[in-house]
Parts: structure tokens; C-alpha cells; sequence
């Protein structure tokens, strides 16, 4: 739909202005300076009088301190920022309007009482408090608080400090070291406001003939939950996906003819945050993007009718809008929801909303409205948990069972109005057995819901705005211990149709499959993202290693196909990409720029012509992908790629490896432009083609003269000893010369055999260790890697309880639920069942079952766009058999292993193409193909027509 076809407005409620420092000072306790204080605690008290006959209308705190605060009024805590170091640059406020107009009447004052804390470390460490209290009252006047030296400070806690009637009058004046916007902080606060409950917007309209059909568009931004006569809209939850707003804003359509009637109706949509309008603050600056805002709301409502008329309804200043039981919701943080505040059936026909005010009309995003391109968010499964035990009186941990992403659906049954029911969610447990749910990257509360009861016999909710990756939830506040039936598990992600299938006789392997669906799965929320605990990012390097597992175990069009929209849509106007997609302005400098991650770009779009034959990708996106390739090469140095990160997360380190990184940076680019000239040639750019193969021509050439040594291997002058990635990486990807490939891959072999048979890779040297030692011909090797079950590999999570792949290699791993380390998955389907994606929608593909070593069976089969493609294969004593089925409209190209092509018994039709060594090479057309070697003649040799 166009924009003029919308002829609708954006609608929702106004943005709060923050208040912010002015006139406040910089204050701490005697003998600190604006370069140092003493590491500890600090306590800070001030009063306010107001008239007691001056009625109280509104009262606003903002405070922040170097490093962290937690601040009481008149006794209670209305404020408290985690523990961190430079929480500085967080300022946080308050509504405290209730407790000031209390502490007026009752004539007790307003009282201040803060405890600050300077955190050791830095080698510049200066400590300060910042605070201001601005009150209004119904006679037009303000009365304020703001950090001076009228302040007083005291050294140690004492008894009764928070109290208002404590006595100061012994504490010291405090020290002022700059008023605010000068000294070392100089304005670098930003100001986080108090978070506005969820909005609900209504309208109430009249159909006035019968109805044919209707139509809902709607983008609520971030998300919505839509109802016409108090039935919900759709199946879809988190919707719609998440773009750069900026941008692309996607909107969906829903068929609504069953839910409208002739007469009276009421449509009803509340609106959540997401990374739209977030206030938690965290390390990616999601609560800081160009486009934050409050929630948003479009909406065009077509009933077409049986004479042809058309109905139209709009968002417009004619809806109503007020707050909503939602007190909070965050993608990190959780939600909170007061279900006392709930209006009753406010999405039906006849509700007074005459206490609701008019919607006020707003400016949108930026962004292009477009129909949303893939399939929306959904719950996928609901299931009761495992087992709940009690930690300690009152609290109760849930197993779930399994590592998933979503929510759980609580019922509370006979608790009284006001009750509190905490959750909180973790992929892992701390040794005192409660949920691990914290993290750097997010100060504060993480992955924690509330909902506050509203004191009927029986009730139940669940989240609307946020999912949490996690195993366990600790549960607290309720009347009783909780049941099974109590507790719902729910799995949310898009939803993808699965089109591969592996088994094989080894177990082990079947649950490395499993496992690695699983992860997939539970990163699947309308991007590709790396952890649905932790992070909920679009990580680059992530998708471009796991893609390929993708591609074989899920249809992933329409998804990658939105994504590569996001990339473009994050470029800069001189070509750089982001390491997160989207993005909202990190990524760029902050790991970045890193080509390992970023040529995500082209192999997506190479990866959606290999697997299902997609030109159009490559076409729309040409442009726009050349562009970045030509801004990696224009930074070349000594003609070699630079990046800020590497092979992460390899055994022993906690990010990046210790080695030059610009070995793998490089590769990377490489095989980034021979795949891109690879799609120029398909669209007919052959001199664009020419120019990126001769570019990877001079990296092959740079790559070697600086790291591939006289001794025969690749290394680094920042090497703390061999590194498996920098040989493995320049074998899978073709960049060692032929008279150094056996030297190469030897020192290979020795140093994964002198690590007793243990990778020493991180992401990206995982994802091709395996297949580079069967493609050199050492396939018992990678199954003894594979299959070990000490520290590092997948075998040792295995033995610890995983049920899906992590982030790192210790058990104290902070994700559980990662994909990026688990691409072990590739190598089961290309080598030990043996089935490779060729090109062009598996125009072309290849088997070759070269990882043979330890198993007895293999399968595996996938639907392609072309029809199903498989391999079975099954060694018994000496008897070799493979059963190869090819689509119509494609080409195989069959390895059967073999010490000599006279021992093969091939089918009629299999054209013999060449023998190497140890496999006989045939090619097949569109059919069933079965060929047997050792042993007698198998009676149903041949081939078959499907």
C-alpha cells in the first residue's frame, strides 16, 4: 500500500520532556577532587520544606552519580542504580509526586538520603553526586533540591539514616566540584525518563451494511496486540519485525471479516516498546537510537461490501488513548503489569472511555511503510514444565526441561489485590541454586517479570512485549506453592517449515543435529540473532557461520530475504555495514568495522542463489552490496584487511584470539569477492566479475607473503604458539598454494593430535575444522574431535547437561542457546551423510559420505526448491551400499567409495566421470539412484524413475 492509500495519521501518546540537571552541582565528601577520591561508599542527606497549605501537583527526580547510588526519600527507596563502574552517564528520574505530597502533609518535609559509591579501578577516578527535585504545587510556584553545599556527608552508615527525622546536624558539609557541565563528566549524562505504562488506543465505529469482506493494515510500533469486539487480531505475537525505523517500517494485514459485524463495533490496540521506544539502558544504546520515540500506532481498517461500497476507518485525533495495566515492558528488562488497572472489556461496542483523552497526532518514523515480507513471530508450543522445587519459603524454582526462548503463562488462584508475583528467567542456575539472570551489558533488572494480582478467585497472564531466553524461572509471591498446571511454558519464534532430516547410527550425532535446530530455532525472532538471553542482536559473524545450517534445516527465504533488506537499509552512504543488523548506531566503530562479520552480505546473497536458485537477491541488491565490497578494499593496508575482530571465543580466551586477525579478515574478503563475482557472472557484470576476482587474486598473494612461514604453515607475529584457525581457514577457503598444502595441513594434524585430539578453534575456525580434515583426508581425526567429551568440544556441554549449543567452551559459558560454535551441523549433512549443496537450487549438488569413521549408517534428505534430494548410505562387513535420489531438473555429481572403480556396481544410466582416490565419481540425472560395492551383486541394483 501506498502512502497516499493509507490516508491514515500516526497516532499515541506524547513524549515526556526529561528533566534534566540544571543548576545542580557535582558534590562528594571532604578531600575529593574532580581527578580523584578514595574508592567506597558515601552518604549524602538534604531536606526541602514546602508551605503545607501549598498543595502538591507534581514532583520529578533525576539524580546520578560516579559510580553508582541508591537514593531514599522521607525513608523509602525511590531510586537505585546497579553496581558499575561510569554509571555516571545514566541519569535516572523518578515520579515522586505521592511521596512528596505525603511528606507535606504529614509536615515531616522532604528528606534526601543517598548512599553513593565510588568504585575502584580506573586510573583517573574522580567521585561525584548529581541530583535535582523539582516540586510543583497548585499555586503556580516550584520548589527544587539540587546537589550544593548545603548538602551533608558522612564517611560510615549510621542507624536510622534514611529516616527524615534522623539528626545530621554531626555530618560534614559536603564539597561541590562543578556545577554541572563542567569538570571531568562535563554534559555527558543522558537522562533516562520514568517509562510510560503501555498505551491502549480505542475506537468505536458503526458498519453500516453487510459485510464481504475486511481488511486490517496496522504497524504498531514497537509492537501491538490489536482486538475488534474483544477478539484478538491474527496469531502473531512481537509484530511486526524489527527494521531500522529509520528506514523501513513493516506493517502487516489481517483479514478481520469474521470479526466485524453490521452495527456497533470497537477496535482496541496496545503498543510496546521494544527497541522502538526502550528506556532500559544497555551497552548497544538500543534506548538511544535516532529514531526513539514513545509508541506509535497506523492503522487502516477497508469493509468491502456486497454492493461494491467500500467502509474506511483511520487512525486519527477522533481515537482515545490512556495508560494501560502494563507499568513497563522491556526486551531486556521484562515487563511489569498491575492487573488491577485492567478496564474491563474495553475493545467491545459501549465501553465509556469518556475518562480516556483524544490521541494526539505524531510524527512517524522516518522509515518507508512496507507489507511485512516474512512470516510474524508466533507461539509455536505450550507445555507444562518438568519439575518445581522449592529454594527457599515462598520461593520456587520451575525446570522447564528444556533451553528455549519465549515466556511462561502464569495462574494465580485466590491471591489477595496488590499480591506481587516475581519471575525470573536463565538459561543456568549459581551454585545457591537460584536463576542466573545478569549482565554487564545490561545493568540492572534482567529478564525479570511482575505481576501484580488483582484479587480474583482465579487468574492468569503472561507477557505481551518481551521474551527471555531461559531453562528456569524462579518464582516468588505467591499464596502457595505453584502446580504444574499453574506454569505454561511458551516457545515463540517465526515460524520456520523444516525441510531436512538427519539420522545416522551414531547418537551422538543425532543429537548435535537436534541441538543445533533447536538454537536456531530459539534465535529466530524476525532476524537472525545470536542469544535470546543476552543480547537479542543481529550479529553478523553469527549468520554468516550458521547460514549454511540454516539453509539445509529450515526454509529460509523469506527470512534471509528481510534480513538482506536490513543490511542494506544500515549501510552508510560510504559503504560500511554494521556488526549488528539492524542497527541503531553501534557497530560501527564498536567492533567494527570487522569484514569476518560484515561479508555476511555477499554470502547470503550467494547462499540464496546456491540454495533455492534466487537471482532477484543478487539483482536488488547489487548496488548496494558492490558499494560495500569497493569501501573493504579502499581500506586495505600493505594490501591486506583489517578488522576489530577475529576468530572469537576460542578456547582460553574470553573475545578475541590472540593472533593477527587480519589472516582471517583477509580470507574472509576473499572468498566475500570471488562469491560476488561468482553472481556478477550470473547477472551478466562480467567486468565487475573480472575486477573483485582480480582484487581476491592480490589478497591471495598479500595473505601469503606476510603468514604462510618457511616452516611450512601459517602463523602470525602475535602467535602465543600454533593456532589451528589460521591454517584451517586459508585450506577450506582456497588461498594455499599448491606446493604448500601437505606441509599446511600436517602441522594441522600434529597440533590437533598433540592437543590430544581437541580443536583449539574459536567461531570461525569451528565452523570449517572438521571439513577441512576429511577434505585432506583425515576423517578418523575429525570424528575424534567430534566426538570428545572433554574440555573443549561439543561432547564435554553434552556431558554437562546441554541441550543446545553455547557460546563458549566452559561450562561457565555465558549463553547457552548460541548457534555460532555449534556449525559442527554442516558437517554432518555434507560429510558423514555426505549430501552438498551445489548451485543454482541444487541445479548441481555432490555426495560424498567422506566422514565415514565410527558410524555404520547415514541419512539424510531435503526438500528443495526443485523437489526432495537425498542420500542413504549403510557399510555392513565389507559391503558398501548408497541409495541417491536427484530431482527432477538436476545434476549430482555421486562419490561412492571404493579402492577401485572396477569394484563399484553402478546402475545403468550412472556416467562414470573419473576415479580419485578412494572414490569412484559418477553422474546422475533426476531419479533413484543405488550403487553397491564389495560383497555380491545387490539383486535391485539399477535405477529407477521417480
Amino acid at each position: 500500500m501506498s502512502p497516499t492509500q493509507w490516508d491514515a495519521r500516526w497516532i499515541g501518546a506524547d513524549t515526556p520532556t526529561p528533566l534534566d540537571f540544571t543548576g545542580a552541582s557535582w558534590i562528594w565528601a571532604p578531600g575529593a577532587s574532580t581527578q580523584n577520591a578514595p574508592a567506597g561508599t558515601r552518604w549524602f542527606r538534604s531536606r526541602l520544606d514546602i508551605p503545607q497549605d501549598d498543595e502538591v501537583v507534581a514532583a520529578t527526580l533525576v539524580a546520578t552519580a560516579d559510580d553508582d547510588f541508591t537514593l531514599h526519600l522521607n525513608g523509602r527507596q525511590v531510586l537505585d542504580a546497579p553496581q558499575q563502574q561510569d554509571g555516571w552517564r545514566t541519569g535516572r528520574t523518578a515520579d515522586v509526586t505521592e511521596q512528596v505530597r505525603a511528606g507535606v502533609e504529614a509536615s515531616t518535609g522532604v528528606v534526601l538520603a543517598v548512599a553513593a559509591t565510588n568504585r575502584a579501578g580506573a586510573s583517573v577516578n574522580p567521585a561525584g553526586l548529581l541530583l535535582r527535585l523539582l516540586v510543583r504545587t497548585s499555586s503556580g510556584r516550584t520548589h527544587e533540591l539540587r546537589t550544593d553545599a548545603g548538602w551533608r556527608t558522612a564517611d560510615t552508615e549510621q542507624q536510622g539514616w534514611r529516616e527524615p527525622d534522623f539528626d545530621d546536624s554531626s555530618w560534614s558539609p559536603a564539597v561541590v566540584l562543578a556545577p554541572y557541565g563542567q569538570g571531568p563528566w562535563g554534559t555527558g549524562v543522558s537522562v533516562s525518563l520514568p517509562e510510560q505504562p503501555a498505551p491502549l488506543l480505542r475506537r468505536e465505529f458503526e458498519v453500516p451494511r453487510r459485510i464481504s469482506r475486511a481488511r486490517l493494515y496496522i504497524s504498531g510500533l514497537a509492537y501491538y496486540e490489536a482486538e475488534i469486539n474483544g477478539q484478538r487480531v491474527g496469531r502473531q505475537v512481537l509484530d511486526p519485525g524489527f527494521t531500522d525505523y529509520d528506514e523501513t517500517v513493516l506493517y502487516a494485514v489481517h483479514d478481520v471479516t469474521e470479526l466485524l459485524r453490521r452495527g456497533g463495533n470497537a477496535i482496541g490496540v496496545t503498543l510496546g516498546r521494544g527497541f522502538f521506544g526502550m528506556t532500559t539502558p544497555n551497552v548497544w544504546n538500543w534506548h538511544r537510537t535516532p529514531w526513539h520515540s514513545e509508541p506509535r500506532l497506523i492503522a487502516r481498517l477497508e469493509i468491502d461490501h456486497p454492493d461494491g461500497t467500500r467502509t474506511a476507518l483511520v487512525t486519527d485525533d477522533r481515537w482515545r488513548i490512556t495508560e494501560g495495566p502494563t507499568l513497563s515492558n522491556s526486551l531486556y528488562a521484562g515487563e511489569t503489569y498491575d492487573a488491577r488497572r485492567e478496564p474491563g472489556a474495553w475493545t467491545r461496542p459501549g465501553f465509556d472511555d469518556s475518562s480516556w483523552r483524544p490521541a494526539t497526532v505524531q510524527n512517524g518514523p522516518k522509515g518507508r511503510l512496507r507489507a511485512q515480507p516474512h512470516d510474524g513471530i508466533e507461539v509455536i508450543d505450550s507445555f507444562q514444565p518438568e519439575r518445581i522445587s522449592e529454594l527457599a519459603p515462598g520461593v520456587h524454582l520451575v525446570d522447564m526441561g528444556r533451553t528455549m526462548a519465549g515466556w511462561v503463562r502464569i495462574t494465580v488462584a485466590n491471591a489477595p489485590a496488590g499480591t506481587r508475583v516475581r519471575l525470573t528467567y536463565g538459561e543456568k542456575l549459581k551454585d545457591d541454586g537460584s536463576v542466573s539472570a545478569e549482565t554487564s551489558h545490561v545493568p540492572g533488572r534482567f529478564q525479570h517479570d511482575e505481576y501484580i494480582c488483582a484479587g480474583r478467585p482465579e487468574e492468569s497472564w503472561e507477557p505481551s512485549f518481551s521474551y527471555k531466553g531461559f531453562r528456569y524461572v524462579q518464582i516468588s509471591g505467591l499464596p502457595a506453592a505453584p502446580e504444574p498446571r499453574q506454569i505454561t511454558g511458551r516457545l515463540i519464534h517465526t515460524p520456520l517449515e523444516e525441510v531436512s532430516a538427519f539420522t545416522c547410527s551414531e547418537p551422538f550425532y543425532e543429537w548435535l543435529d537436534q541441538a543445533m535446530r533447536r538454537t536456531v530455532l530459539n534465535n529466530m525472532h524476525g532476524i537472525p540473532t545470536d542469544t535470546p538471553m543476552y543480547e537479542k542482536n543481529g550479529w553478523t559473524g553469527d549468520a554468516q557461520l550458521g547460514a549454511p545450517v540454516m539453509t539445509y534445516a529450515f526454509d529460509m527465504r523469506r527470512m534471509l530475504s528481510k534480513w538482506l533488506g536490513d543490511l542494506a537499509d544500515s549501510q552508510t552512504d560510504g559503504g560500511q555495514l554494521p556488526v549488528i543488523v539492524p542497527s541503531g548506531g553501534w557497530g560501527y566503530g564498536d567492533l567494527g568495522p570487522s569484514p569476518e562479520w560484515t561479508t555476511v552480505y555477499p554470502f547470503v546473497v550467494r547462499e540464496l542463489y546456491r540454495v533455492y536458485g534466487d537471482e532477484r537477491a543478487a539483482r536488488e541488491h547489487w548496488t548496494t552490496l558492490t558499494r560495500y565490497l569497493d569501501w573493504e578494499l579502499s581500506r586495505l593496508r600493505d594490501g591486506l584487511a583489517v578488522t576489530a575482530l577475529g576468530d572469537y571465543l576460542p578456547p582460553g580466551y574470553g573475545g578475541n584470539p590472540p593472533e593477527d586477525t587480519r589472516l582471517t579478515a583477509t580470507a574472509y574478503l576473499y572468498r566475500a569477492l570471488l562469491h560476488t563475482a561468482e553472481m556478477g557472472e550470473v547477472l551478466g557484470a562480467d567486468d565487475a566479475s573480472t575486477r573483485y576476482r582480480q582484487a581476491a587474486a592480490r589478497l591471495k598473494d598479500a595473505l601469503n607473503a606476510e603468514f604462510l612461514g618457511p616452516d611450512g604453515h601459517y602463523r602470525t607475529a602475535r602467535d602465543p604458539g600454533y593456532r589451528q584457525t589460521s591454517n584451517a581457514i586459508p585450506l577450506a577457503f582456497g588461498l594455499v598454494p599448491d606446493h604448500a598444502r601437505a606441509s599446511v595441513f600436517a602441522s594441522l594434524v600434529r597440533d590437533v593430535e598433540d592437543r590430544g585430539n581437541h580443536l583449539n578453534t574459536g567461531a570461525l575456525g569451528t565452523s570449517v575444522l572438521l571439513r577441512v580434515l576429511c577434505q585432506e583426508g583425515r576423517p578418523d581425526l575429525a570424528h575424534a574431535v567430534a566426538t570428545q567429551r572433554t574440555y573443549p568440544g561439543w561432547g564435554y556441554w553434552h556431558a554437562n547437561g546441554a541441550d543446545t549449543m553455547w557460546e563458549m567452551w566452559p561450562l561457565d559459558s555465558r549463553s547457552r542457546d548460541h548457534y555460532f560454535q555449534g556449525t559442527v551441523a554442516q558437517w554432518l549433512y555434507e560429510n558423514v551423510a555426505g549430501l552438498r549443496p551445489g548451485d543454482a537450487g541444487y541445479a548441481t549438488f555432490t555426495v560424498r559420505p567422506d566422514a565415514r569413521t565410527g558410524v555404520d549408517w547415514a541419512r539424510t534428505s531435503i526438500r528443495t526448491v526443485r523437489g526432495t534430494a537425498s542420500v542413504a548410505w549403510s557399510q555392513r562387513e565389507e559391503v558398501f551400499r548408497i541409495d541417491v535420489r536427484v530431482p527432477v531438473g538436476a545434476v549430482a555429481e555421486v562419490h561412492v567409495p571404493t579402492s577401485g572403480h572396477d569394484e563399484v556396481r553402478a546402475p545403468d544410466g550412472a556416467r562414470h566421470l573419473r576415479t580419485e582416490p578412494g572414490y569412484a565419481v559418477y553422474q546422475v540425472t533426476h531419479g533413484a539412484w543405488h550403487f553397491t560395492t564389495g560383497g555380491e551383486r545387490h539383486p535391485d541394483g539399477g535405477a529407477g524413475s521417480l
